[in-house]
């Protein structure tokens, strides 16, 4: 596909519950083509856990042949533990895209709340409801790890959008208004 017709699978990673959404950009049209989350907790074991994100990734991508994968970085927590956990949870969720060939791009859980409300330390209820505004998304979402997901494929094509359109990339809201005060609610 073209730069101007492509699909962008956006991933939040997780070992209990990974979200997964996509949105299809053709001539910088934005429509969401599905969106959901895969639910790990009924597997004790956590290499199972990893082996059904694999599996569960790969089906994603045959189904829906993404173009690219934006896929949420892990933060650093206070619990070492579960950042390791969540690390391999994204690391497979990146070899699966890998073993097909579609390019990553990783992003920080801020740049992505950054991108989608404006506010880097937005809550998961914030980037839910912009979601709903921008691309018109169903407002009762089962989990907001499926909506994260969305507002990562939607941070990706954002981040894309100057490099292919050569439109004007603004380092915040602040410059954007600036820029087009016609703009400000």
């Amino acid at each position: 596909m073209a730069q101007s017709d492509r699909i962008i699978l956006g991933i939040d990673p997780g070992t209990i519950v990974m979200g997964y959404g996509l949105i299809h950009v053709q001539n910088n049209v934005l429509k969401p083509i599905g969106i959901g989350v895969i639910k790990l907790d009924k597997f004790d074991d956590h290499a199972v856990r990893l082996k059904k994100i694999f599996e569960r990734t790969i089906g994603i991508i045959e189904e829906y042949k993404p173009d690219e994968l934006a896929i949420e970085a892990p933060f650093f927590g206070k619990n070492v533990q579960s950042m390791l956990k969540l690390g391999r949870a994204q690391g497979v969720a990146i070899a699966a895209a890998l073993s097909k060939n579609i390019p990553i791009t990783e992003y920080s859980p801020k740049k992505i709340k950054m991108s989608i409300t404006g506010n880097g330390n937005a809550s998961k209820e914030q980037v839910s409801a912009m979601l709903q505004q921008i691309l018109g998304i169903e407002k009762e979402q089962e989990y907001l790890d499926a909506t994260d997901a969305l507002g990562a494929a939607l941070c990706h094509y954002y981040q894309n959008k100057a490099a292919v359109t050569g439109a004007k990339a603004y380092t915040g809201w602040k410059a954007f208004l600036t820029d087009n005060p016609s703009r400000k609610i």
